[in-house]
């Protein structure tokens, strides 16, 4: 049984709710006990910060009532009661209701934790236009004074738009709040409180249900999350609100970064509540890495902050869908359309390519598989493309000591279904001699791979030169983070068109080529075939002709490799972490291979290694379109010393691993 780990403090998770309870119009009491119920259901649950909507402790379609003193005091002491009922517990309560304060009415958010109210929002913009007439019965927040401190519940509270709230001992965990229509228009006051540090956005809403209003919502709240490179936290009132002129559904949205994390049903007598993990390590990151973020000029508001303490997060499950294989799209309706994408987006760039180039031609090698069929297919739909025809493309297999005779088929049998130029060279003879000149008594080591690799790519420049035209590389994106390829072999080509393209998605792109552009085709058979065969540079000699030489034995599963590379590189995540989350979806059987924790561990410390130890290839990579949003190139995304020591990263995995596995 592995030891406990706080998911907040040492892995940067922060636990956010949305809770809608049954609701009365104007019944205080009532609803305060189920605003209590949802906070000690969330509390069970290991919620952190929990939300409720707009004017929850009275409700939102109160009309002139509102004004009324009765309600007024009735909801402080609902509020005193809230108080009491957070009692003990470091989660933090954000409750939406109508406050009088300077001889206003202000629509607020009261921000509350362990019977301490941390701060009090007002509303700052009050729609008054079609079914709203809220300017009518409330001031806006904009005109409450600067610092202000107000007397509430017996307690002395920071009342404003000003007021942003730190989480203590959590990194980055600022929580900003809004409330409804401050979502809607532009410069929203999320934006500053972004602007200003918030990474975790809450709107309090009472949004009423028009056919399509949904949809922009989630809009709304997905493009605002990113855009402000944060959690976006939207709830919305619910169908105990009075349904006079209107109808609301209790529509909750949780997103991070322009992703939809969680969403509710609408419409619904009972609405659950609805939880998310937020990662805040990586919304950190992000805000670190998008310079221009910081480049906005700056508001000249300034904010008061409030200190609190959070409860612990120590969790047995992590409240966060976790993708097993990140660069592929899990529906499969998403898959094909991304996968048609990554296809387009490779053969305009090697068309582009050629064109800026002057050259008509491609040479490349095909063996039988993977990454030189999808290079291949990507060659042939080029010339497709420019309108030239596909024995421009000139495919050739150069067997030697390693080769199956099921890839050699397999290469063949696809260039003759795809109609390009295809040759066959046998190597074998010029690698024997080469050995010899080098003294080398042809024993299966590094320089009985490499001399095979090396001279396959001497022979396809050569040929190009004869030709005229481009060496298309064929290495993907996994193997270059791997150092998996030759130097000055494999590594080297005029244009690296799979340079993006992992190898988890190289598999789903060939998938999608088989079942959708050579449907019923000679070709898909063959492509099927080259699918089912397993991964192999085929540099040592096969055993009673089947490959000997797998490579997913040495560099481990290629699932596990592309699951460590995307949040390494794509956001800065260490090590341990990443252990932890590989555990994670380990736990829940979602790896489509069965590991052990030690094999995590071994296979990301040998991730770690031979990212670090083959910077130096990276360095030096031919060109290549960048397709998602993890790439190596030296000359875009990827910038490391060639040199650099993984000590470090060494011991941070080492560290968690330890502590899961006690």
């Amino acid at each position: 049984m592995g030891q406990s780990v706080d998911l907040s403090k040492e892995l940067g998770f922060l636990r956010i709710g949305a809770a809608v309870p049954v609701l009365r119009v104007a019944d205080v009491p009532f609803n305060v006990g189920g605003i209590i119920e949802a906070i000690r259901k969330a509390r069970n649950e290991g919620v952190q910060v929990l939300t409720f909507p707009e004017m929850a402790v009275t409700g939102y379609t109160l009309g002139d009532l509102v004004q009324h003193q009765a309600l007024l005091s009735k909801a402080e002491k609902g509020l005193g009661s809230l108080l009491d009922a957070s009692a003990g517990s470091n989660m933090v309560v954000i409750v939406g209701m109508p406050l009088s304060a300077e001889q206003k009415i202000f629509n607020c958010a009261v921000v509350l934790s362990n019977s301490r109210i941390l701060g009090v929002i007002p509303k700052t913009l009050l729609p008054a236009y079609r079914e709203f007439y809220e300017d009518r019965w409330f001031t806006s927040g904009r005109d409450a004074c600067p610092d202000t401190i107000i007397e509430l519940a017996g307690q002395r509270v920071p009342f404003g738009t000003d007021v942003l709230f730190e989480l203590q001992g959590v990194a980055s965990a600022i929580i900003g709040v809004e409330i409804c229509e401050d979502l809607w228009v532009p410069l929203s006051p999320h934006e500053y409180q972004a602007q200003a540090g918030a990474t975790v956005l809450f709107n309090l809403s009472a949004s009423n249900e028009v056919i399509g209003k949904a949809d922009w919502r989630k809009t709304m709240v997905s493009s605002e999350s990113g855009r402000c490179i944060a959690a976006y936290c939207y709830v919305s009132a619910g169908i105990g609100e009075s349904s006079n002129d209107v109808v609301f559904g209790g529509h909750s949205i949780i997103a991070e970064n322009g992703v939809i994390l969680e969403e509710s049903k609408r419409l619904v007598a009972d609405s659950p509540l609805l939880m998310a993990d937020i990662d805040l390590d990586r919304l950190a990151h992000d805000r670190r890495v998008t310079t221009t973020f910081n480049d906005v000029p700056r508001i000249s508001q300034a904010f008061r902050f409030v200190e609190t303490e959070v409860a612990e997060l120590s969790s047995d499950k992590l409240l966060r869908t976790l993708d097993p294989h990140p660069f592929v799209p899990a529906d499969p309706s998403r898959r094909a359309e991304r996968c048609r994408d990554i296809f387009s987006m490779q053969v305009a760039a090697l068309a582009k390519k050629l064109s800026g180039a002057n050259k008509s031609r491609i040479v490349l090698g095909v063996s039988g598989g993977l990454d030189s069929t999808l290079a291949l297919l990507v060659a042939v739909k080029t010339m497709d493309f420019l309108g030239l025809p596909r024995t421009n493309v000139h495919a050739y297999t150069l067997p030697a000591f390693g080769t199956t005779q099921r890839t050699k088929t397999n290469a063949a049998k696809l260039c003759k279904a795809l109609g390009v130029t295809f040759g066959r060279v046998n190597i074998m003879r010029t690698c024997t001699s080469h050995l010899r000149d080098l003294g080398h008594d042809s024993q299966e080591d590094v320089v009985f791979e490499n001399v095979q690799a090396r001279y396959r790519t001497e022979f396809f420049f050569n040929r190009a030169n004869e030709l005229n035209g481009i060496v298309l590389g064929t290495g993907d994106l996994t193997e270059v983070a791997l150092g998996w390829c030759t130097f000055s072999g494999d590594h080297i080509s005029h244009y690296h068109v799979n340079v993006s393209v992992p190898k988890t998605l190289v598999r789903f792109l060939i998938r999608w080529v088989a079942d959708e552009e050579m449907a019923d085709s000679p070709a898909q058979k063959v492509l099927y075939d080259i699918l089912e065969t397993p991964i192999s540079p085929e540099l040592r000699r096969p055993s009673n002709g089947e490959i000997t030489q797998k490579s997913e034995e040495t560099i481990g599963p290629v699932e596990l490799a592309d699951f460590y590379l995307y949040p390494f590189v794509r956001f800065g995540m260490r090590p341990g972490k990443i252990l932890y989350l590989a555990n994670e979806v380990n736990r829940q059987r979602l790896f489509e291979g069965q590991y052990t924790l030690n094999d995590l561990k071994k296979w990301l410390r040998s991730f770690i290694e031979r990212f670090f130890a083959n910077q130096f290839k990276r360095t030096c990579l031919p060109e290549g379109p960048k397709i998602g949003s993890v790439s190596l190139s030296p000359r875009g995304d990827w910038r490391m010393p060639s040199d650099a020591d993984a000590k470090l990263w060494l011991e941070d995995l080492e560290e968690m691993y330890k502590r899961l596995r006690r």
